[in-house]
């Protein structure tokens, strides 16, 4: 298991001593039964934390079962699919953990979805059942009479958190300040289905390793939403890689405290933030509005953290706040990015002001998603995504399918036992990313370090075309950012009619007096003549997802 020599995982010689090449897959868990043990194990141990309310492990177990037994109670069968339309309050852990341990598979829904883009996710995946936070009843309101949902539950985010006095007056005052008014007569009280399902009782389920856990849903930035099939044996995989790789440098930490700001809707969060953290009794310090930077820095002076997460864009608007230096990062010990590409200008304002190296990692919703991942001993930020985990291969490969050269670029291809088994009823879909050998085609471009790491170069379908050469956003973005006056940048082409297309800037500026000819001098310092931005704009915020990614396709449209 510890065998480094392996010509084709030449990854495995810069290993860390602790970490073994390969996981015993034929020996995993269910997530069901990851999580009735943790209940069991840290029943007493703090398990997620929000509003200053505190639930163990013991306490969102019971929540967990009282959900089963109430959609067992309401005749859904094992396998029937229920969607969870929340952001990071306390009923989502409660309401995903009651899902999985009862045999149902979650459909993980944005809340930030419209009627249109929530009808088609309801109608594709064939959900029967949905748990919404209030604030995004309205949505579910106008979908509903054009899906095939039998239940809404509608949750509130002051639910679970037993507030008394002041404090719940104040947080009922904020929510009904936030809560559009909607009409669904026939709903049911988050509280009043928890009740229902203590009185009912859960039946035990089982589930097994190839049952659905998860239709976790991408295309949010690029193509057609459609449904990563995740089965209990791929999670658990990845959680158990993940604990792999991490858990020798984090277990060395008591009492760790994960910052979990990125959504557990989204899968970095789902599979790292939550499920690794239940599995090794952590606890989730629950971010219900990362973008309210101001609040977000208010509760990390009110909390001990030892563990954080989050993606480039979230990182630099923190180490760009003013009040982020009165935060106590004395505790902070692992720092890990993901979600898109970190810039060394972010790590390093990051390090300065919290002491913490990111360790930047990759991963998809298709493969649950990590599939690489830098040590967690790393000093300093190395502008690669790491080593692949244990138990996975990469390969990089053409256009035609074949492995290139050592030292070019190619496509990122993984197989492991974090991969999905394919779209879920898209088997066309699935037939182009799937190749003959069982690997998995991310579209994503990189190259293999001398050291075994691995760097993104970028999207495929992201690259520009100018005269004939290659230029890849990611590389130009890179460069824009480490001008001191730039706050954030987007890259893309455009269509030109001397070179098929140009290269287009987007900036936000941190300096005023910032212009366009003083971000392409900076540009000539270190990129060749054609991939300086021939066009550059300048505005005030750039569009992103709920999870901070930059939605380049929006600048793409004419409109922008």
């Amino acid at each position: 298991m510890f065998n480094r020599e392996n010509p084709s995982r030449p990854w495995l010689a810069n290993y860390p001593k602790a970490v073994p090449s390969e996981i015993d897959v034929a020996r995993l868990p269910t997530l069901a039964e990851l999580i009735t043990r943790s209940v069991q194990d840290y029943a007493d141990k703090p398990a997620f934390i929000s509003f200053g309310k505190t639930l163990t492990f013991g306490e969102i177990g019971t929540a967990a079962r009282a959900v089963a037994g109430y959609l067992q109670a309401q005749g859904y069968a094992k396998g029937t699919r229920i969607a969870i339309m929340m952001p990071n309050v306390m009923a989502y852990p409660a309401v995903m953990f009651g899902c999985l341990i009862g045999g149902y598979t979650v459909v993980n829904v944005n809340p930030l979805y419209t009627v249109r883009e929530l009808t088609h996710q309801i109608n594709d995946s064939g959900a029967e059942v949905i748990f919404v936070l209030e604030n995004f009843a309205n949505v579910v309101a106008d979908a509903l009479p054009h899906t095939g949902l039998k239940q809404v539950v509608i949750a509130s985010a002051g639910d679970m958190l037993g507030l008394k006095g002041t404090i719940v007056s104040f947080v009922a005052k904020y929510i009904k300040k936030v809560v559009p008014a909607y009409t669904l007569p026939q709903a049911v009280g988050f509280k009043d289905a928890l009740r229902a399902g203590r009185l009912a009782g859960m039946r035990a389920v089982d589930v097994t390793a190839d049952d659905l856990a998860f239709l976790q849903y991408t295309g949010g930035t690029t193509g057609v939403s459609k449904g990563a099939a995740l089965t209990h044996r791929n999670v658990s995989a990845n959680v158990h890689q993940c604990e792999a790789w991490l858990g020798w440098a984090i277990k060395a930490v008591p009492d760790n405290v994960m910052v979990t700001a990125l959504p557990l809707y989204h899968i970095f969060a789902l599979t790292c933030c939550c499920l690794f953290m239940v599995k090794i009794g952590a606890a989730c310090l629950l971010i219900a509005n990362p973008r309210d930077i101001p609040g977000f820095i208010g509760i990390l002076k009110k909390t001990r953290f030892t563990i954080m997460s989050g993606v480039n864009t979230l990182y630099n608007a923190l180490a760009n706040h003013p009040d982020i230096r009165s935060v106590d990062f004395t505790n902070l010990k692992f720092c890990v990015a993901g979600g898109m590409a970190t810039q060394s200008a972010v790590a390093k304002s990051w390090k300065a002001v919290s002491g913490c190296s990111i360790a930047e990692g990759y991963g998809l919703s298709e493969t649950s998603p990590v599939l690489t991942i830098n040590r967690p001993d790393l000093e300093e930020f190395s502008g690669t995504i790491g080593f692949p985990m244990p138990s996975t291969d990469i390969d990089l490969r053409d256009a035609m399918g074949n492995p290139v050269p050592k030292g070019e670029s190619g496509e990122i291809c993984a197989r492991g036992p974090q991969v999905m088994p394919g779209y879920w009823n898209r088997p066309d879909e699935t037939a182009k990313v799937m190749t003959a050998d069982g690997y998995f085609r991310t579209g994503d471009i990189g190259v293999a370090m001398p050291d075994g790491t691995f760097k993104i170069v970028d999207r495929l379908k992201d690259m520009i075309l100018v005269s004939g050469f290659n230029v890849y956003p990611n590389e130009v973005e890179e460069v824009i950012a480490q001008h001191p006056g730039v706050m954030e940048v987007a890259v893309i082409g455009v269509p030109d009619e001397q070179s098929t297309e140009a290269v287009a800037a987007y900036i936000v500026k941190k300096d005023p007096g910032l212009t366009a000819e003083t971000i392409r001098a900076h540009c000539r310092t270190t990129l060749t003549a054609y991939k300086v931005p021939k066009v550059i704009h300048f505005r005030d915020a750039l569009p992103k997802t709920n999870v901070g990614k930059v939605l380049r396709r929006m600048l793409r449209e004419p409109a922008a």
